[in-house]
C-alpha cells in the first residue's frame, strides 16, 4: 500500500478529533510541566542557589508528576479519560494561580514543583484517549501523536525565558492559563470517550505492577523518555552555568534537541508499525548510547553540545514511540494503567538526572557524571531488549514486534479495545 492510501487509511480508521485534541492536552501539560526548568536561572539567581539545589529544584516537578501517572492512570480506568482529563486541567489551572501569588521562598517554589507535577500526571490519558479509537496497525503511529505532545517543551523553552525577563517569572505561571484553558475546551468539545474502556477490579489492575514486561518496558522508558525529560529540564541550567550563555536566551540551545524529540516520536512510532518495536528501539539505543557518550565529554562549543544532545534526544524520541507500538499490543485491556506506570517509572528517572547533574557539578566541578549514568542505563535497557525478544515474539507479538493482523468483521472495535 502506497503512503498516501496509508495515510488516509489511518485517517478512517479511528477518531482523528479525539487524536488531536489529545495531543493539545498534552503538550500544553507537558509545558507547564517543565516550566520551572526552563525558569531556573531566573529563580537560582533570586535565591540563590547552589548547583546541587539547582539540580534538586528541577527534578521536583519531574518526581512529583512521575508518582501522580500511575494513580491517574487508575482514576481514568473507572471514571473515564475525558473526564479525568478536564478534572485534571482544572487542578493546574488552580495550582498555576497559588503559584503567581506565592512562591515567595525556596520552600514553596518546591511546593510549586510538587503541584506541577500535576500537569505531567497528563500522559498516559492523553496516549490511551488518543490512540483508543485505532486498531493495532496504526496503535503506534496514533500513540505517537499523541505522544508528541511532549513538544510542550518547545514552548516552554522558548516563551517562558523571555516572557521571565521582561514581566518576572512569577507572571509566568498566570500566562499558562491561556493555553490551559484553551485545551480544556477544545477536549470538552471535540474529544469522545472511546469503546475500549474494560471496568475491573482495582486489584486486577495492579497486577501490572508484578508483571516483568511491565519492567522491561520500564527499564527503556526510563532511556528513553527519562532521558528527554530530564535533559529537557536541566539543560537551560546546564548551558547558562557550563557555557555562560545568557538566561533569556538559553532555551534556544535546548529547543533543536526538544524538536527533534518531539517531531520523531511519531517517525519512531510509524517505523515500529512498519519495522517492528523491537528492532527499532535496539537501534535507537545504540544510538542514544553514542550521544550520550558524546555529550559527557562536554564540547568546547555550545553548539557542538546542542548538536550532540539534539542527535541523542531524537533517538530518545522516537525511541518513546517505539515503546509506546508495543505497550497496547501487550497490556490490550489496560494501557491506561500499564502506560501510566511505564511512564511513572521513566519520568521518575528523568527526575535522578538533573539530581545527578547537580550533584556532579557541585561535587567535582562537572556534568559529566550525570550523562555517564545515562550511558550505564542505556546499555542495560540494550542487554534487556535482547533477552526477551524472543520469547516476546513467540508469545504477543510478531516478527520483530509487529503487530499481528487481527480478521474478521470484529477488527476495528475488537482492535480498539486493545487501546486500554
Amino acid at each position: 500500500m502506497r503512503v498516501g492510501d496509508r495515510f488516509r487509511s489511518f485517517l478512517n480508521a479511528g477518531h482523528l478529533p479525539t487524536l488531536l485534541t489529545s495531543f493539545l492536552y498534552f503538550d500544553v501539560c507537558f509545558s507547564v510541566w517543565v516550566v520551572n526548568g526552563a525558569m531556573a536561572p531566573f529563580i537560582s539567581q533570586e535565591f540563590h542557589l547552589t548547583p546541587a539545589q539547582k539540580g534538586f529544584m528541577v527534578a521536583v516537578p519531574v518526581i512529583s508528576g512521575a508518582l501522580m501517572r500511575f494513580p491517574l492512570g487508575i482514576l481514568a480506568q473507572y471514571i473515564g479519560r475525558k473526564r479525568a482529563a478536564m478534572l485534571e486541567m482544572t487542578i493546574i489551572c488552580l495550582c498555576l494561580v497559588w503559584g503567581y501569588f506565592f512562591t515567595t521562598s525556596l520552600g514553596r517554589v518546591l511546593a510549586m514543583g510538587v503541584a506541577l507535577g500535576v500537569a505531567g500526571a497528563s500522559f498516559g490519558v492523553a496516549l490511551s484517549l488518543g490512540s483508543g479509537w485505532y486498531p493495532p496497525r496504526y496503535k503506534g503511529l496514533a500513540m505517537g501523536i499523541a505522544g508528541a505532545g511532549n513538544s510542550g517543551t518547545v514552548i516552554a523553552m522558548l516563551a517562558a525565558p523571555p516572557l521571565a525577563y521582561a514581566f518576572g517569572w512569577r507572571t509566568v505561571y498566570v500566562l499558562g492559563l491561556i493555553p490551559m484553558l484553551i485545551a480544556m475546551v477544545a477536549l470538552q468539545v471535540f474529544a469522545k470517550e472511546p469503546p475500549d474502556r474494560e471496568e475491573k477490579k482495582l486489584r486486577d489492575y495492579l497486577r501490572v505492577l508484578w508483571d516483568r514486561d511491565a519492567w522491561i518496558f520500564n527499564l527503556v522508558y526510563s532511556v528513553t523518555f527519562g532521558g528527554f525529560i530530564g535533559l529537557a529540564s536541566f539543560l537551560p541550567t546546564l548551558f547558562h552555568d557550563h557555557y555562560h550563555i545568557p538566561k533569556q536566551t538559553v532555551g534556544i540551545y535546548v529547543t533543536v534537541g526538544v524538536i527533534a524529540a518531539s517531531g520523531l516520536r511519531v517517525v519512531g512510532g510509524w517505523l515500529a508499525d512498519r519495522l517492528g518495536g523491537i528492532r527499532v528501539l535496539s537501534l535507537l539505543c545504540g544510538i542514544i548510547l553514542l550521544g550520550t557518550a558524546g555529550a559527557a565529554t562536554l564540547p568546547a562549543s555550545p553548539w557542538t553540545m546542542a548538536l550532540v544532545v539534539a542527535v541523542s534526544m531524537g533517538a530518545m524520541g522516537a525511541g518513546n514511540g517505539a515503546v509506546f507500538q508495543l505497550v497496547p499490543l501487550r497490556f490490550r485491556t489496560e494501557t491506561a494503567v500499564a502506560g501510566s506506570l511505564i511512564g511513572e517509572v521513566g519520568a521518575l528517572m528523568g527526575g535522578f538526572l538533573p539530581i545527578a547533574m547537580g550533584v556532579g557539578r557541585q561535587r567535582y566541578g562537572s556534568f559529566t557524571p550525570g550523562f555517564v549514568a545515562g550511558a550505564i542505563l542505556t546499555v542495560l535497557s540494550l542487554i534487556a531488549i535482547v533477552v526477551v525478544s524472543r520469547k516476546w515474539t513467540s508469545s504477543w507479538v510478531g516478527e520483530h514486534g509487529r503487530a499481528r493482523e487481527v480478521s474478521g468483521p470484529g477488527d476495528h472495535l475488537g482492535s480498539a479495545s486493545l487501546a486500554n
